[in-house]
């Protein structure tokens, strides 16, 4: 299994969904990453971090509130964005990256 580093290291995009089970807009989250990989396929990588399990992870990027968005690409952050974004308004942002 890859750490997270060696995840957004990648050279295509890397989308990280930062989310909570227990937050409410996060639940708006997958059926917009679902329909976002189906028309992007293989340009870009959609990885989901549970806040709780994972608070380092949350810490090191600063998240502060959930869902947050943040593009990776070669390990660097591109792009960060909270709260609930609509689907053609992500595949909009990352078509930039790829």
């Amino acid at each position: 299994m890859k750490t997270f580093e060696q995840l957004i290291a990648a050279k295509k995009p890397v989308l990280v969904d930062f989310y909570a089970d227990w937050c409410g807009p996060c639940k708006m989250m997958p059926p917009i990453l679902r329909e976002v990989k189906e028309e992007l396929g293989d340009q870009v990588t959609i990885i989901k971090i549970d806040v709780d399990k994972n608070p380092q992870v949350a810490a090191t990027y600063q998240v502060r509130g959930i869902p947050t968005l943040i593009v990776f690409k070669d390990g660097q952050v591109q792009w960060r964005t909270s709260g609930v974004i609509p689907a053609p308004q992500l595949k909009q942002k990352l078509l930039e990256f790829t």
